[in-house]
């Protein structure tokens, strides 16, 4: 009877089955690393998304309640800052909107019954540096913005004086008794019907490029 002969693996095969289960356990990880990496970039995507949806739906709404109160422009751009009227369950609000060191910011009044609230507010706010109790961070990483108004079926430069027109001011009070006083008259903007929002946009915003939004202004 022929004795049983156990045979084992040799040192060589031995390692060539540790090195053959070391690539695949590299391989394993590369694809479970890149699906991490895959998931946190749609991530990030997707909430600067929303972030950017939501900023777009406040800017919306103010335009869609702007209101011209005869007392102070309805709506203006400076080439910094885009200052508006807007209704309110209480009064007329204003807003400015501003960009300060690459931060969109939105800063809105308490609502204003009285002329002269608002005058008052409107010239505080061409002073604004953008640290101002109410200011709201409404989206990082802007490098840059332009507004365009939409008049006459074209999109013009909203900072263009021929926007501007002759409106009557109120009636002087020294005006002579028994003669007619002559008609006031100061330069308004007219107000667009739609405005378009072009934003230059860097990587802390979570998108690199132009982003461009049209948004339809309040007729009333």
């Amino acid at each position: 009877m022929r004795p049983t002969v156990r045979r084992g693996f040799t040192l060589i095969e031995v390692l060539i089955a540790l090195l053959i289960m070391s690539l695949i356990a590299v391989m394993a990880w590369q694809g479970v690393d890149a699906m991490v990496r895959t998931r946190e970039v749609a991530q990030t995507r997707l909430t600067a998304t929303l972030r950017l949806q939501t900023v777009a739906s406040q800017l919306d709404s103010d335009l869609a309640e702007l209101i011209d109160t005869q007392m102070v422009d309805a709506l203006r751009f400076d080439g910094a800052s885009l200052r508006l009227t807007r209704r309110s369950p209480n009064g007329v609000q204003l807003v400015v909107w501003s960009l300060r060191s690459g931060v969109w910011q939105r800063w809105a009044s308490p609502p204003y019954t009285g002329s002269t609230d608002l005058r008052e507010a409107w010239m505080r706010s061409l002073q604004f540096l953008g640290n101002e109790p109410g200011q709201l961070r409404a989206m990082e990483g802007v490098a840059g913005w332009q507004v365009y108004f939409f008049r006459g079926g074209a999109w013009t430069n909203s900072q263009s004086s021929a926007t501007l027109v002759n409106a009557p001011a109120a009636a002087s009070a020294a005006s002579v008794p028994g003669q007619p006083s002559p008609q006031a008259t100061i330069q308004r903007q007219v107000l667009p019907s739609g405005v378009r929002v072009v934003l230059t946009l860097a990587e802390g915003s979570g998108w690199t490029g132009t982003l461009t939004r049209d948004f339809l202004v309040a007729t009333q």
